[in-house]
C-alpha cells in the first residue's frame, strides 16, 4: 500500500510542479522521478515521451501510466495516472468557475505572460537536454537536420505531405530502424552446418 502511496504522492507533485506540461514538466520528471527516487533513467522517460507523441491524450498522463506500470503494474499505472489528473482537474474546476472574472484582472494577464516566459525557459532547458541524449552519431544528427529543414520551410516549397508530422515521425521511425537495426548473428545451429 505504501508503494501505491508513493507513486500516487510522486505524480501529485510532478502535476503540481509542471507548468505548461508536455516538455516543460522534464525538469521537475528529472528532479521527483529520476534523481529522487530513481524509478527511471533519462532515456527511458524519452523513450516514454516518443511512446506519448504517438498515443492519443497527454504527454504527462501517458507518462505516469507508462511509469507507474513499470513500478506496480495496471493498478501502479492507474495509481500513478490518478495522482498525475486529479491535481489539474481540481485546478482546472477551480480557475472555470472564475475565470471570467479573473481574465479581467490587469495583474492576472501580466502574471500570465511572465509564467510563459518561464515556460518558454523550461522547454528551451528541456530541448538542450534532448539534444545532448539524441545525437550520438552522424545518422541521429543527418536524421535530426532533414527533419527541421523539411518541417521549417515555407509552405508550397515542398509537397505539404513531407511537412506533416505524422510522415515526419513515421519516416524518422523508418530511418531509426534501418540505421539502428542489430544484424543477425548466425545460430550455433547454423554454424555446424557444413
Amino acid at each position: 500500500m505504501k508503494e501505491y502511496l508513493g507513486l500516487f504522492y510522486a505524480f501529485m507533485r510532478v502535476s503540481l510542479f509542471s507548468f505548461g506540461g508536455g516538455y516543460a514538466m522534464i525538469p521537475v520528471v528529472e528532479r521527483e522521478l529520476i534523481n529522487k527516487r530513481g524509478w527511471v533513467n533519462m532515456d527511458e522517460v524519452m523513450d516514454y515521451y516518443t511512446i506519448a507523441q504517438i498515443t492519443p491524450g497527454l504527454i504527462g498522463v501517458n507518462l505516469s501510466t507508462f511509469v507507474g506500470h513499470k513500478r506496480k503494474g495496471a493498478i501502479g499505472g492507474i495509481i500513478a495516472t490518478l495522482g498525475y489528473v486529479l491535481p489539474s482537474a481540481t485546478l482546472i474546476t477551480i480557475a472555470a468557475i472564475f475565470i471570467s472574472n479573473l481574465a479581467d484582472i490587469q495583474a492576472v494577464r501580466h502574471a500570465f505572460t511572465g509564467i510563459r516566459i518561464a515556460v518558454c525557459a523550461l522547454i528551451l532547458d528541456t530541448v538542450i537536454k534532448l539534444v545532448k541524449g539524441v545525437f550520438k552519431n552522424i545518422k541521429a544528427l543527418a536524421v535530426y537536420i532533414i527533419v527541421f529543414v523539411l518541417s521549417v520551410l515555407p509552405r508550397g516549397t515542398v509537397p505539404a505531405l513531407m511537412k506533416s508530422p505524422v510522415t515526419l515521425v513515421l519516416a524518422s521511425g523508418l530511418a531509426g530502424l534501418f540505421f539502428y537495426r542489430q544484424k543477425k548473428l548466425p545460430s550455433t545451429a547454423e554454424k555446424e552446418d557444413p
